[in-house]
């Protein structure tokens, strides 16, 4: 047996249980590159990287190495529809079809902008076949989107928007700025540049492409054998094409998996749902600035108490109609819940990823995390690998909130 490759990087005094916890998401998870960085009241108390980003194990986990982070990118995008909202651009209480006239179409006319950022629309599957040249034309995708009919009733249910939720958010985005940017553009010089956050919503052609891990993905049968750490309907879904779960899940149809996504030609294409690229860092350091209020990017507190707040549940309850598990969305983040418990209050939101990489905003302790992993795991959520390390995180925080409260 191989040795687990060295771990590297640094924690803060009273932070060394993360370090543990990460050296056996190696030595006992399996784990083969990963990275996680914690900012905490304004200094960072966790950067650590370890393993390869190649599939030969020639190429160490460096700090500034990026990658794929799938539905990590949720997140971003709906921090940087928050941002539009603190900027006066719309509101979540205005219907989308206010700002964007077309989308009244098949009975959409009465869903709210914060219904449709929390997957409540029912736009989850898109009839429009998607391929590598359609998904990067704004233009095409919000016409396709604008005469979609519901996949639902709007408001009976919430259901994962995998790829579409992007484009949706920036049609918003696009429509409301004054500048006409679209989704990525917009992050890119409101949110990144002004924190120096090392994430990007279609990959420039600047970026160093030596710079990115390679995803070490898993051929879709796998799932079948994963039927205790999967949703089993979700799974078997995923077997039957006419089946919502697949039609949202497998459009655009990647017979080798999500893993196919990490190609080169994939990369520039501005997709908010699945296909944003960063690192550990810029991810935490952006949930750390929503946590600690804002003042950079000037947030309204009233956005940051909508972000922490409960939603409003569909009118059936929170099932989700893709997934087929339980899971609270809100305002294009997911909110803890007895389904997915994380941050050391309910004010916590964040989001979770296909394979294992998980990152969230604690505005209770000021608290900014993200894992990210090269190597997809077949895990609903709490990753074996991830999870310890979050926990230990929060272990952490807290002792010291208590030895310096805020």
């Amino acid at each position: 047996m191989r040795p687990p490759p060295p771990i590297t990087g640094e924690v803060a005094p009273g932070f060394e249980p993360v370090r543990a916890a990460f050296e056996q998401a190696f030595a006992r998870h399996g784990e083969t590159g990963a990275a996680c960085t914690v900012l905490l009241q304004g200094r960072t108390v966790v950067s650590l990287r370890g393993g390869h980003t190649d599939d030969a194990d020639t190429q160490a986990w460096q700090p500034d190495t990026l990658l794929l982070v799938y539905s990590l990118t949720k997140g971003m995008t709906g921090l940087a529809a928050a941002l539009a909202v603190s900027r006066g651009m719309f509101s979540y209480e205005q219907p989308v079809a206010e700002v964007w006239p077309e989308f009244a179409a098949q009975g959409k006319q009465h869903i709210t902008i914060g219904q449709l950022l929390s997957e409540q629309g029912g736009l989850a599957a898109m009839d429009l076949k998607l391929t590598l040249a359609n998904m990067g034309d704004q233009n095409t995708l919000a016409a396709a989107l604008a005469a979609q009919a519901p996949n639902w009733p709007p408001g009976e249910w919430a259901g994962n928007h995998a790829y579409s939720i992007g484009w949706l958010a920036s049609e918003l985005i696009r429509r409301t700025d004054a500048r006409r940017r679209t989704l990525g553009r917009f992050f890119a010089d409101e949110i990144a540049q002004p924190l120096g956050a090392d994430f990007h919503i279609g990959l420039p052609p600047s970026v160093d492409r030596a710079r990115l891990a390679r995803i070490q993905g898993f051929a879709p049968w796998r799932m079948l054998l994963a039927l205790d750490t999967l949703p089993p309907l979700m799974v078997l879904g995923m077997l039957w094409p006419w089946c919502l779960t697949f039609r949202a899940l497998n459009n655009p149809l990647l017979w080798r998996g999500p893993g196919a996504l990490d190609a080169p030609a994939w990369w520039p294409i501005e997709n908010g749902g699945a296909g944003g690229i960063g690192s550990a860092t810029g991810l935490a350091t952006v949930y750390h600035e929503f946590a600690t209020g804002g003042q950079r990017l000037g947030l309204r507190p009233q956005v940051l108490q909508a972000l922490a707040a409960a939603p409003p549940p569909p009118r059936r309850g929170w099932r989700d109609r893709v997934l087929k598990t339980g899971l609270v969305y809100s305002l294009g983040l997911e909110k803890p819940s007895r389904w997915l418990d994380f941050g050391s209050t309910p004010a916590a939101f964040g989001t979770f990823a296909v394979g294992g990489s998980f990152a969230f905003a604690d505005p209770a302790l000021g608290l900014g995390y993200a894992y990210v992993t090269r190597k997809l795991g077949l895990y609903k959520w709490n990753d074996p690998r991830e999870k310890p390390v979050r926990d230990a995180v929060m272990a952490c925080a807290a002792r010291a909130g208590m030895e310096n409260p805020r």
